[in-house]
């Protein structure tokens, strides 16, 4: 028995020994700590605290690293200069989606999230166009927000509504759907349980070792059940605009997909199939659910962590707006405080942590090193969101890091909840349309009563691998 381990050990030596050769004759990576066969350095990073863990190294080996995860390296870019320089000087090079086996089995490559090179690049410009047509940005998705938050509070005051899928929901498919609604419950639901799944450990190291998924139980087959079920119910959906289709008069998204891809029916290169258009979809519910309603939970949970915050964004609600109207964009440039809190809840939250891995698309010189095309390069926008020199005290909630001497609002290179570069979110304006027309609609309409004292409420956020959660809280909201 010692023999046989004694000769599984050396030959996985042997073989990490070849790869890194490999690396090494192709490029010349960043320092890093030294990783062991098999786990790379995962073994040195806690999964609960990686901001510190990268920290650290940063310290050791400079803003630019090399880290193991499992047997393949990746580029770790560490404060604003680093990843700066990357994503914005060097946009087109480190433009790539890293490789993620556990979304590419379903996705295979397509959609806006996961895909590469120029079938993303064209699917993405499309809904970026696309999305403006619809009104993202525009006065028309205003009066649509203004309208779902209006509903949200007749649901406050009865359960907890779901607007933000909403709004997605009438950008996609023309029609808001009412809460109780079974089929539109059940898809929050999937998406909701998917978002807990995709920010297991589990399903990471399903990622660095794929063969996991093909022999191994585990969460991840909840996660292709649930992702089956959403992709059945969009393509249910697909069918209706379908037998329902108006070339000259598109209705939403999923039209103006089916009206190109009938304008190219002979190209057999052209990205707009019925595959794509599902895979687009999800991409599009994921991005314009999770993150806002994780981060709307958020901003609640501060809001009742901090009352005199609160009583601040009340007190310019009624200076500026009043109670007989509802809140609107242009209020905002008068709300100066208002703007500041919502901006460092997205701060101090870091719901994405260290975005989605990119992939350098060629071989890149950076920074004197030779970075080989296809290694996975991580950004860590905590780095940026908690630098001491940008945001005094960064690991205290305080709307001042975005106000002036004088009470004016602040803007900061430094505010990157969204990435930046080729890869910045394209749901970031809707997202900040969506969060100052429900916050300040809510407090509008409703004071916020916790249940315990405010001093008692965590307001830590819960690390996962991929994303952060706030802790579990309650609240009432008593209509003013």
């Amino acid at each position: 028995m010692d023999l046989v381990m004694g000769s599984v050990l050396i030959l996985t030596c042997l073989l990490l020994f070849s790869y890194w050769k490999r690396s090494c004759k192709r490029g010349k990576l960043p320092p890093g700590p030294t990783p062991l066969p098999i786990i790379g350095n995962i073994h040195q990073i806690d999964v609960k605290n990686v901001h510190q863990a990268f920290t650290n190294f940063s310290k050791i080996y400079g803003p630019v690293f090399t880290l193991y995860f499992g047997m393949k390296p990746t580029v770790v870019l560490h404060g604003y200069e680093a990843i700066k320089e990357a994503l914005i000087g060097h946009g087109e090079e480190f433009s790539g989606r890293g490789s993620a086996p556990i979304f590419q089995m379903i996705s295979k490559d397509l959609g806006i999230g996961f895909s590469n090179g120029n079938a993303w690049k064209e699917t993405r410009h499309f809904s970026l166009l696309t999305l403006r047509k619809l009104g993202v940005g525009k006065r028309s998705i205003e009066n649509q927000i203004q309208e779902e938050a209006q509903f949200l509070v007749e649901e406050l005051k009865k359960t907890n509504g779901c607007a933000p899928c909403n709004v997605i929901c009438a950008i996609i498919f023309q029609n808001r759907l009412e809460y109780n609604d079974q089929g539109f419950v059940n898809l929050v639901e999937k998406l909701n349980a998917n978002s807990k799944i995709l920010s297991s450990l589990w399903l990471q190291l399903c990622n660095m070792f794929p063969v996991l998924i093909d022999y191994c139980p585990g969460t991840h087959n909840t996660y292709y059940k649930n992702l089956t079920s959403i992709q059945s119910y969009l393509s249910a959906k697909i069918k209706e605009h379908e037998e329902s289709l108006d070339v000259t008069n598109p209705r939403d998204f999923i039209d103006y997909f089916l009206i190109k891809g009938r304008q190219e029916n002979h190209n057999q290169q052209s990205i707009y199939t019925r595959e794509n258009l599902i895979a687009t979809l999800n991409d599009l519910f994921v991005g314009g659910t999770d993150t806002l309603k994780t981060t709307m939970r958020f901003a609640l949970l501060l809001l009742l962590k901090y009352p005199h915050v609160t009583a601040k964004v009340q007190e310019e609600i009624d200076r500026v707006i009043g109670r007989q109207r509802s809140p609107c964009l242009q209020d905002r440039k008068q709300m100066p405080y208002t703007d500041a809190v919502i901006h460092e809840v997205q701060r101090f939250i870091d719901i994405a942590p260290n975005s989605l891995p990119h992939e350098v698309t060629c071989d890149v010189k950076f920074r004197n090193y030779l970075i080989p095309k296809g290694t996975a390069i991580v950004t860590s926008l905590s780095s940026v969101l908690y630098d001491s020199n940008e945001f005094p005290n960064p690991e205290t909630f305080d709307p001042g890091h975005f106000l002036d001497a004088k009470g004016n609002f602040k803007k900061s290179d430094y505010f990157m909840p969204f990435s930046a570069g080729k890869r910045v979110c394209l749901g970031e304006g809707l997202a900040r349309m969506e969060l100052f027309l429900f916050l300040t609609t809510i407090l509008q309409n409703f004071k916020l009563k916790s249940l315990v004292p405010p001093k008692d409420i965590n307001d830590t956020p819960q690390a996962n691998v991929i994303s952060v959660s706030p802790p579990p809280f309650q609240l009432c909201f008593i209509p003013l």
